[in-house]
């Protein structure tokens, strides 16, 4: 095997970065970067209702005995109705299946792989700027990525008529990647209005929505933020979607996810979740049981669900009231962060130069992603104005 003949890949952007900041010793840095909750102080902390549900564990799991393909099941059926909610998933019935998978990241290649077994070379139409790992894993998969402009960065806006442009040029049968709340990169989701027309265009058409959703109770709390996602699903004979925990439990590291599949009737759910099993078993054989197990745990238990919830609530505003102060600082310099305060999530995209961006790095200690993605929980409130001013005096220097 020649691997002398391999040439050497690009670094990952955001590692080199994680890097950067951890060798930077001014003590004003800010890491806007990496998209992980933080709190005020700047942790990201293991959630009290997870340590709870892991000392349970302790006490009681009897066994560390092999899962299978399709990982842990009780965990598969305890986010059933947190996803669905408790009348859709009942109405849905065997249409309905899943599985464990290997983080969120898992849940979108299993999909990928389970459309290119249907279809080999399938057609998916992936809104941009989107999460840089989508393309690369659909591509892998074996489907054919028809990009198309989802996002207005002058305005800070979901582009609606673009992406009914778009879908409208899709064939029957297309899939199509949505985002269900919280967008990454952008922060901005369509209102609900466009949503229905977005959703009036996947009916007319055929198409098949592949859902990802990532950041569940980090927009404004579960219910609202699972309503497009329910909404699309109770509208069509098919769809998948691909759900993490990571970032709404805190189990980042654990790699927790789930990828669910509706189909047009039971038999086809059997089928399709034979196939998700025999692509496990020949990529990573089955998935790891603690994180799954910690959030079964939580989900099964009244007080934990109580707790984890509240958690998740505190999150969610903190995040929100981040946006409100960043918006509150209107225009600066070409940048308008007003329309923050609309936007859903951890992440927002500014569109700065990339002079702009090396700038509040170098001279600054602002570091962000190189297209411009921030990411809100990384700022505490005593830190926002200070952000506006770096933001400020980087363009008057980048532009002098």
């Amino acid at each position: 095997m020649p691997l002398d003949s391999l040439t050497q890949q690009p670094p990952d952007g955001l590692l080199a970065l994680m890097s950067q900041y951890a060798a930077d010793p001014r003590r004003t840095k800010l890491d806007l970067g990496v998209g992980v909750y933080r709190t005020e102080a700047g942790a990201t902390p293991v959630m009290a209702a997870v340590k709870l549900a892991e000392q349970r564990l302790v006490d009681i799991q009897g066994s560390k005995s092999y899962l299978g393909p399709e990982g842990d099941v009780e965990f598969v059926r305890a986010l059933q109705p947190v996803v669905f909610g408790a009348a859709l998933t009942a109405e849905l019935g065997g249409r309905l299946t899943g599985l464990q998978t290997v983080g969120g990241t898992g849940a979108l290649r299993l999909a990928a792989d389970l459309i290119a077994a249907a279809s080999p070379g399938h057609r998916l139409w992936l809104g941009t700027p989107s999460w840089p790992n989508h393309a690369p894993v659909f591509a892998g998969g074996g489907l054919h990525v028809r990009p198309y402009r989802q996002f207005d960065a002058a305005t800070q806006r979901f582009d609606l008529e673009a992406t009914l442009v778009a879908l409208n040029q899709a064939a029957t049968g297309d899939v199509v990647l949505l985002h269900g709340c919280c967008h990454n990169p952008t922060g901005a989701d369509p209102t609900a209005a466009q949503w229905d027309q977005i959703i009036e265009v996947v009916v007319q058409r055929g198409l098949v929505p592949l859902i990802d959703i990532a950041y569940q109770g980090l927009g404004q709390d579960l219910e609202s933020d699972a309503w497009a996602l329910r909404r699309i699903v109770a509208r069509v004979p098919q769809a998948l979607v691909a759900y993490s925990c990571d970032k709404n439990f805190g189990l980042y590291r654990e790699r927790v996810g789930a990828l669910f599949v509706v189909a047009a009737r039971a038999a086809g759910a059997e089928a399709a979740l034979s196939h998700l099993a025999a692509h496990a078993r020949a990529s990573y054989s089955m998935p790891a049981d603690h994180g799954a197990a910690v959030v079964r745990t939580i989900l099964a238990d009244a007080t934990l669900r109580a707790q984890w919830s509240d958690e998740l609530r505190g999150m969610a505003a903190r995040i929100a009231s981040i946006r409100n102060g960043l918006s509150a600082l209107g225009q600066v310099g070409l940048v308008d962060l007003t329309p923050l305060s609309q936007q859903r999530g951890l992440f927002a995209l500014l569109p700065l130069a990339p002079n702009v961006i090396e700038r509040l790095r170098v001279e600054h200690g602002v570091y962000m992603a190189g297209n411009g993605r921030i990411n809100i929980a990384g700022l505490a409130q005593s830190a926002v104005a200070r952000f506006g001013d770096a933001l400020a005096a980087a363009q008057t220097a980048a532009a002098a």
